[in-house]
């Protein structure tokens, strides 16, 4: 007879291998044939909403591994909260005004640009921006991110410009909105003021000099040692191109400020700084006087080269961090020497253009690029005697984020949100302390950056975007940006898209019969600035969700890189409390970089990037998806060849667990062959233990958005608990028992509920294979896994007492598997069913035993096993159970031709002479 036949053996059509870059396009493929997102959006509609608003990734371009790790997060987060019992939609966005396109159409288009008009050119733009939405939506659905992808939403859409221009309005309504000459971020190259958010911080090396300013007026009344010798105020500036727009010297009201004698010219620096100035200038000298800087305001000191004024200020921005303590200011190319400018009445002085060149009548320098103007600056401060001592200095300096070059601050007429009116600032700070940032230290970061900016720059020098839509009147010059006047035109672009900006006149634009309210003039020109890109996107839960009865607002989660801070988080929150009162979001959750695994950042030109593409096609979109769950996101996170090998090592052991027990399922039904739990054999009990300990601390951590954590439980749980103690005890039972026994149905309703349980749990982190396991899992169920919800708490499964008893007998087997190993490499046996084992303990351990021993022979899968007084000779002497000694010897008796289990009672039936009595039980 051919004893195979009668054991039930796995048997399954779900795959060993994965082969995931070919099965997870077609499950891809099914999940549009049923209209998955379509039946989740159905199966939500009376559930509460959880609103995760996804913060628009720019349409440039195609995806990188930073967008491969923050949308999955998302789609993780979004799928836990739909099994959680949430409706969670997915309104998936896209960032598509700014310089990048611009620029790159420019590029693109070559000398035809010089051709074009604005608005020919933004149809560039548009086209352009489509494209790569087009191009990245795919990448995007391929790592199986569920969402409305038909309904995406565009910051160039004519609904979203017309609700851009409308926010604006607001806070023209508010007061909020102004038109100011402030110093600003300004990129030269770019040729446009740049917002806080656009700067990026990169070592430079400048210029570092010390430059002295005769001082005019005679002081010697309040300080005597002052007389009759020339008094200089020496300041320190790492920019010597500004010293032409020097207006002023500050000095802060409390420090000590004192006078030194240098070859016979008297020096005066703040005392806290005097041993360092001298040291850096290798000078030597004696100090003459000791005074607080009230004694010299406003007294003149002279310009180095040219034939004015610079008047000693008292400020208190004024630092002993490094320097002199006596701070070279010019209004028009520094935030704190524009306020103290400005509130001393001086003039905001620019002497540079866009382009960063001096103007042209500026004497001396006129017509020079600012930069390259420094070696002429020191030139003549040498030659007029008022250079005290130069050198290099390497610092952090501000860059442009797009052409990384770096950029200037200086004073232009620029539109501003100012931090004050209304209380933004405050509000915003108050706000802040209202949401749930995660982790915690992104509070303190967005609080310090809003707690110190300046006014809100929302102007941008270029075509592609919204238009600020205010007008000038021709006759007076006197601005229009009023909140009617801007509200008429928000709904102008929302009928015909912002472009009618810069293919309509004013007069189209305007509601019929304005005049000018300063002269009475009825005709008006256009603003040609745009709006900041950051306002673009900051107002997406005014043009997102709260127009669609989908959606909700505030919303409950904000999701994005640590950069957002600076970014999205911060201009979502000064448009909305600036407008509402109230932050956009309930909470917000960060995570780090994506770093090489050597942990360097990633560049084309070190050849470290690491493209989703690649990685897909090599391990599949689920690897990389286990790959986003297995990092603590919360830091930076690193990628290699080798850290994807043991992920996808990982992978493989989860998949190929569920695999085993499917294919043990083969001939379950759930509804007709299900044991019920006080029937189930106390392994299977304890099997189930161990499963809601896990279902607890999976939850557990989804519910804290600690994903690495369900990565360690789920990957620990298959290797261990299942593959290397349950499921390996498992086999003789599921292969040998009668089909339906008793014994097998216990062990196959545990492991149905165990791939089921598991199945969901992984559905949020491995989507595609979770879903190929819900298809071959037996029973009925939902039409996919992502329709499903989280398994119930089953408190009732847990069993402290049968998990400690079966500790004691996975100890016991410990020792006995070691005293096995010593024995197969000695040659004495091959496989464990080889092996007969004799154990002797402590009394009590041999009591404890004696009440297991079947249960013993089962888990140690040994033919025989017998408990002796005392074992002496060859004995292993057991390492985790204190007493324990373990013989191993060959088994006696024959092999059963159907287990493999040796007998000293083959042939007790003449029908079956070479299987031992429990096959023949089975085989009858």
């Amino acid at each position: 007879m051919d004893y195979k036949a009668t054991l039930n053996l796995p048997q399954t059509d779900f795959p060993m291998k994965a082969n995931l870059y070919q099965r997870e396009p077609e499950l891809l493929k099914r999940w549009q044939e049923l209209d998955l997102y379509g039946m989740i959006e159905e199966a939500g509609k009376d559930k509460p909403v959880y609103m995760l608003h996804d913060g628009p990734p720019y349409a440039n371009g195609h995806t990188h591994i930073g967008h491969a790790l923050n949308k999955t997060l998302k789609d993780i987060v979004l799928k836990v909260k739909r099994m959680e019992g949430f409706q969670a939609p997915y309104v998936p966005g896209w960032d598509c005004h700014g310089l990048p396109i611009e620029l790159q159409v420019e590029k693109n288009l070559g000398s035809k640009k010089h051709q074009m008009t604005k608005a020919e050119m933004r149809k560039e733009c548009r086209v352009y921006a489509k494209k790569f939405i087009d191009i990245q939506k795919e990448e995007f659905k391929r790592l199986g991110v569920l969402g409305d992808w038909d309904n995406p939403y565009m910051t160039m859409t004519n609904e979203y410009e017309g609700l851009t221009a409308a926010e604006l309005a607001k806070f023209a309504h508010n007061g909020g909105l102004y038109r100011g000459k402030k110093p600003v971020h300004w990129c030269s190259s770019c040729v446009t003021a740049l917002a806080e958010a656009e700067v990026e911080y990169a070592d430079h090396t400048s210029p570092s000099i010390f430059v002295k300013f005769a001082l005019q007026d005679d002081v010697s009344g309040a300080i005597p040692a002052l007389a009759g010798k020339p008094v200089f105020v020496v300041i320190w500036t790492t920019t010597p191109w500004t010293i032409p727009a020097n207006l002023a010297i500050a000095m802060h009201p409390e420090y000590d400020y004192c006078a030194v004698e240098v070859d016979g010219q008297l020096l005066i620096v703040a005392e806290g700084l005097k041993d360092q100035f001298l040291a850096a200038n290798n000078l030597s000298g004696e100090t003459v006087a000791t005074f607080k800087a009230g004694l010299l305001e406003r007294k003149r000191c002279k310009h180095p080269f040219y034939d004015r004024d610079s008047i000693i200020l008292l400020g208190e921005h004024v630092t002993l961090e490094a320097g002199t303590g006596c701070v070279h200011t010019a209004p028009g190319h520094g935030q704190d020497d524009y306020e103290l400018g400005l509130r001393e009445g001086l003039e905001i002085y620019n002497p540079v253009d866009n382009h960063g060149k001096y103007i042209g009548n500026l004497e001396l320098f006129g017509g020079e690029k600012v930069f390259e103007a420094n070696p002429k600056v020191i030139e003549k401060l040498q030659e007029v005697g008022a250079l005290v001592g130069v050198s290099k200095i390497s610092h952090s300096y501000p860059h442009c984020w797009r052409c990384k070059k770096p950029i200037i601050f200086r004073a232009t007429e620029q539109w501003f949100i100012s931090m004050e009116a209304n209380d933004l600032r405050k509000k915003s700070l108050e706000a802040i302390d209202k949401v749930q940032w995660i982790p915690k230290w992104g509070r303190d970061r967005i609080y310090g950056m809003v707690e110190n900016r300046p006014d809100w720059c929302i102007s941008r020098q270029r075509s592609w975007g919204v238009p600020i839509t205010a007008f000038s009147c021709t006759d007076c010059g006197e601005f229009l940006a009023d909140g009617p006047t801007m509200d008429h035109v928000a709904e102008l672009f929302k009928q015909h898209s912002s472009d009618v900006w810069f293919e309509w006149e004013a007069a189209q634009l305007l509601p019929a019969g304005t005049t000018c309210s300063k002269c009475g003039g009825a005709a008006f020109a256009k603003e040609n600035d745009i709006l900041d890109v950051w306002f673009d996107s900051g107002v997406s839960h005014a043009a997102v969700l709260e127009p669609n009865p989908k959606l909700s607002s505030p919303a409950d989660l904000y999701l994005e890189g640590s950069d957002q801070h600076r970014g999205w988080f911060h201009s979502s929150l000064l448009e909305s409390v600036g407008t509402r009162g109230v932050a956009p979001y309930k909470s917000v959750l960060t995570h780090g970089f994506v770093l090489d695994g050597q942990g360097r950042k990633m560049s084309k030109s070190m050849g470290n990037v690491v493209a989703p593409e690649d990685v897909i096609k090599k391990f599949g979109a689920d690897v990389l998806r286990l790959w986003c769950s297995a990092q603590d996101y919360r830091d930076d996170n690193r990628i290699s060849e080798e850290i994807l090998n043991r992920v996808a090592e990982a992978y493989r052991r989860i998949r190929n667990t569920c695999r085993f027990m499917l294919g043990n399922l083969n001939d379950f039904d759930p509804a007709t062959d299900s044991v019920a739990f006080a029937d189930l054999m106390p392994i299977d009990r304890l099997a189930l233990h161990h499963l809601e300990l896990l279902k607890e601390r999976v939850l557990a951590a989804y519910t804290e958005f600690e994903f690495h954590v369900i990565y360690q439980a789920i990957n620990s749980f298959c290797t261990v608990e299942l593959s290397a103690l349950y499921l390996d005890i498992l086999k003789d039972r599921l292969y040998t028992s009668r089909k339906d026994a008793h014994e097998r149905r216990s062990s196959q309703t545990a492991m149905y509920l165990i791939t089921d349980t598991l199945t969901r749990l992984l559905a949020p982190l491995i989507s595609f294979t979770a879903d190929e396991i819900w298809q071959f899992l037996p029973g009925e169920r939902e039409a996919s896994v992502h329709l499903s919800a989280f398994p119930k708490p089953a408190p009732e499964y847990k069993d402290a007492g049968l998990a400690g008893t079966w500790a004691r007998l996975f100890d016991v087997r410990a020792d006995v598997l070691k005293a096995l190993e010593l024995k197969r490499v000695e040659k004495v046996i091959g496989h464990p069913l080889d092996a007969a084992v004799r154990l002797s303990a402590p009394a009590a351990t041999v009591a404890f035993m004696n009440d297991y021993l079947d249960k013993l022979r089962a888990i140690c899968i040994v033919s025989r096993l017998d408990l002796v007084e005392e074992l002496s000779g060859d004995a292993y002497d057991g390492t985790v159970v204190e007493g324990l000694k373990v013989l191993v010897e060959k088994a006696p008796g024959e092999k059963c031709e159907r287990c493999w289990c040796y007998s000293e009672e083959l042939g007790s039936d003449a029908a079956h002479p070479t299987i031992c009595p429990k096959c023949t039980a089975a085989v009858n």
